[in-house]
């Protein structure tokens, strides 16, 4: 499944990234939406959801994401919807894990 946020915050590490695997975070941007996909290796057998989904977010309850790879690249974002197929732009899609 696939799960909407709109980024609040991030830190300026995040914009600083150039090591190849991880320039990703370079397209972080406050104010925009992104999709955090859950897929079966980091899904829980018992529950069948990924920790950190904001399953229990309602509302304007701030989450905080941390990068993988970069744990200088963290900030906040709030959670929109669950969706069961993702459709942000692909520079804009990230996976759980």
């Amino acid at each position: 499944y696939c799960v909407e946020f709109r980024t609040e915050s991030l830190s300026q590490q995040c914009s600083l990234e150039t090591r190849p695997f991880a320039r990703w975070m370079q397209y972080l941007r406050e104010g925009h939406t992104v999709c955090v996909t859950c897929q079966p290796p980091a899904m829980s057998a018992a529950t069948r959801r990924c920790s950190g989904d904001g399953h229990n977010a309602h509302g304007d309850k701030i989450l905080h994401w941390e990068a993988i790879g970069n744990s200088q690249c963290q900030g906040t974002w709030k959670k929109i919807r669950q969706l069961e197929r993702c459709s942000c732009p692909l520079v804009h899609s990230f996976i759980f894990t």
